[in-house]
């Protein structure tokens, strides 16, 4: 009996010391592999107004496309990261993504000094601005003063929202500004003639406008400073901003980045290093 003991314990410590020795092993190559091995699976979620095209937006089947998309898409692949893609309100992106409910903001987002505040932002890759869109056949628009005792629309918590509201006098000289969830809806009161004018990014206006060349048309006039479109992170995210960051530098060295801008806007419009 004393025996049959004595070989159960000795059996047990051998057993025991055989699976300590396994999970230090495993421990010591977690630490050497560091915290890229145990983000490699680790899905990235997008958040996204889906409803701004052609940086991200759904198509006929109700599917999220656009330019942003596939940039994110191709980055993700890169990282071996499974991606999602949210629809959030875009006047609340900040809470988003400070809350941890979406990873990144990848949306034609402008990096702005106030916007700087609130998360880490990754190297320009655009450049955007802002341009006046009016109703075919429209006279007597032709500058940003034009606009004085017009019903000017916007989208909310846009740049051009941040404009108007930082040039009061501006503000002001307008009979009214209407803000939208978002721009189609915008756009879709300009042609019905709830709106003069429109203040939108040139990228998503001329976009819309390509849609329909019969009903809208374009002021190339630029209201405000031009700005950068810049992917957004949490602030205390730096690791995952760096490493998307050196992806997209590959994708745009590579010229697989450009194929993508070809591919919505008919040519290469990246911004270059």
């Amino acid at each position: 009996m004393n025996w049959k003991r004595f070989l159960t314990v000795g059996m047990t410590a051998v057993l025991s010391a055989a699976l300590f020795a396994g999970c230090g092993g495993d421990n010591a190559q977690n630490a050497a592999s560091g915290s890229g091995a145990k983000d490699a699976g680790k899905k990235i979620v997008v958040g996204l107004d889906d409803n701004y095209p052609p940086m991200g937006f759904k198509d006929e089947s109700n599917q999220i496309v656009g330019f942003d998309v596939d940039l994110a898409k191709e980055a993700s692949k890169r990282l071996g990261r499974e991606v999602e893609f949210k629809g959030i309100d875009w006047s609340s992106k900040e809470a988003e993504l400070k809350s941890g409910r979406v990873d990144v903001l990848w949306n034609g987002l402008d990096i702005t000094e106030k916007r700087k505040e609130n998360m880490l932002f990754s190297d320009p890759y655009m450049d955007n601005r802002q341009i006046i869109f009016v109703k075919k056949g429209t006279t007597g628009i032709d500058s940003e003063a034009s606009l004085a005792g017009k019903v000017v629309g916007t989208q909310s918590s846009s740049t051009a929202e941040e404009y108007i509201l930082e040039n009061e006098a501006f503000k002001n000289s307008m009979k009214e500004v209407k803000t939208y969830p978002d721009y189609i809806s915008a756009f879709m009161d300009l042609e019905n003639g709830r709106l003069d004018a429109i203040i939108a990014d040139e990228i998503t206006g001329r976009y819309y406008m390509s849609k329909h060349p019969d009903k809208i048309e374009a002021v190339d006039v630029t209201v405000g400073p031009v700005s950068t479109f810049g992917i957004g992170f949490r602030k205390d995210d730096q690791k995952l901003r760096d490493e998307v960051q050196k992806v997209l530098d590959e994708m745009i060295k590579d010229g697989s980045a450009g194929k993508i801008s070809e591919k919505w806007f008919g040519k290469d419009i990246l911004k270059k290093k």
